[in-house]
């Protein structure tokens, strides 16, 4: 992967995760990570990885994120110094659920050991 590629990746998930924090105003889209953003090579696309605080609460706030893609991205417009903003695909995060799942199991199988 190219410097440029990783630059923007980085820049857009700054961006984003600010106009998530302070510009959306709606109440569907709180406590959302924006944990990793991966944009393909011709720039057009971009996956943007987010987590949820409450996890219950994670289909409606998915939903009401791709609703706000549109709004996220005129904002990036006006934000990122590109010719186009790529396009926003929202996408739950699901490596720190599974790295809480990996943890648990180490700590069974230390447990067993300990007894």
């Amino acid at each position: 992967m190219s410097i440029k590629i990783n630059r923007i990746e980085s820049i857009l998930l700054k961006e984003i995760s600010y106009i998530l924090a302070n510009e959306i105003k709606d109440k569907n889209i709180n406590f959302v990570t924006v944990t990793a953003v991966n944009v393909t090579n011709d720039l057009s696309f971009a996956k943007v990885y987010v987590t949820v605080l409450d996890d219950e609460k994670c289909e409606t706030t998915m939903k009401s994120l791709q609703d706000a893609s549109g709004f996220i991205r005129s904002k990036l417009f006006d934000r990122v110094d590109m010719r186009n903003v790529p396009e926003l695909t929202f996408v739950y995060d699901e490596s720190i659920a599974y790295g809480k799942k990996i943890e648990n199991l180490i700590e069974k199988i230390k447990s067993k050991e300990n007894d």
